[in-house]
């Protein structure tokens, strides 16, 4: 037995009480953008789409290159932050690789606690980059159907996808957090951070796992967006705080930075070393 639900004229559908519970969520966003999504293993929360509002900074809008490193974006996100009404209890989550130098000095900036939201892309078979949708550190998986359906790909291909991701966001959880267990984010507001967002699914693997958790509110906290990705996600945070969003038909989060290139564990193991 099926339930529907509308979101913005679109019926969604999620099968009841069942082990393997599916939805596929529209998210109305700015450029007419949507993305239909499933939550693999759990019934998405409709109750908070459409739910956020989107702050960034004018003097930023459409320009590239304006932040020389990600630290430095890190820094001005922090400082743009600080001059928000006050947040209360934050608790700043970093998502791995690129998010961890952005969260660190947003939580220097904010005195708060900085650990790890790891997720992992569940890559295109036959691909290193691209991927058709996510697998979070607790477990949770979300499936971008619309791509999913483009590439014809067989439940036999999305499973083995989803094991071999599942098994990485392991390996990561082990080598970047040992045996410290992730903050508990109850009642706090959670700052999630990466260094942008260009599609912002990974993003939204993140906010469904925090939202199971109960936090009294949730950011999202990054340097540049694409606008599309922007209004997506704002549609599932209280509230999407966003320096530098552009709204060309192509987009790269790398633009926005005179020095870019991709943290290793290494350097993502350094960046943690001083952390309390």
């Amino acid at each position: 037995m099926y339930q529907a639900w509308r979101d913005g004229g679109n019926t969604c559908h999620s099968p009841e009480k069942s082990a393997e519970r599916s939805m596929r969520i529209s998210a109305r966003a700015v450029c007419l953008f949507s993305v239909r999504f499933r939550n693999h293993y759990g019934i998405a929360d409709a109750e908070h789409s459409h739910m956020g509002d989107i702050v960034d900074n004018p003097l930023l809008r459409e320009r590239k290159f304006v932040f020389s490193s990600r630290h430095d974006a890190g820094r001005q996100l922090g400082a743009f932050l600080k001059t928000l009404p006050a947040i209360r209890d934050p608790l700043v989550l970093a998502i791995p690789a690129g998010g961890v130098p952005v969260g660190r000095e947003v939580a220097r900036a904010l005195g708060a606690p900085l650990s790890l939201a790891i997720v992992r892309k569940i890559r295109i078979p036959g691909t290193t980059e691209s991927g058709f949708g996510a697998v979070t550190w607790d477990g949770q998986v979300l499936i971008n159907e619309d791509l999913r359906d483009a590439l014809g790909l067989s439940e036999t291909d999305v499973e083995r996808a989803i094991a071999e991701t599942r098994e990485n966001v392991n390996e990561r959880l082990a080598r970047f957090t040992g045996s410290t267990a992730i903050p508990v984010p109850a009642g706090k507001t959670v700052i999630l951070t990466d260094d942008g967002l260009a599609s912002g699914f990974t993003m939204l693997a993140a906010i469904q796992s925090i939202r199971r958790k109960k936090p009294a509110r949730i950011l999202a906290a990054v340097p540049t967006a694409s606008a599309a990705s922007a209004g997506l996600v704002s549609g599932h945070v209280d509230q999407l705080v966003c320096l530098n969003i552009r709204s060309s038909r192509t987009f790269a989060v790398a633009d926005a930075y005179a020095e870019w290139y991709d943290l290793d564990d290494r350097e993502v193991l350094e960046e943690l070393a001083g952390v309390p």
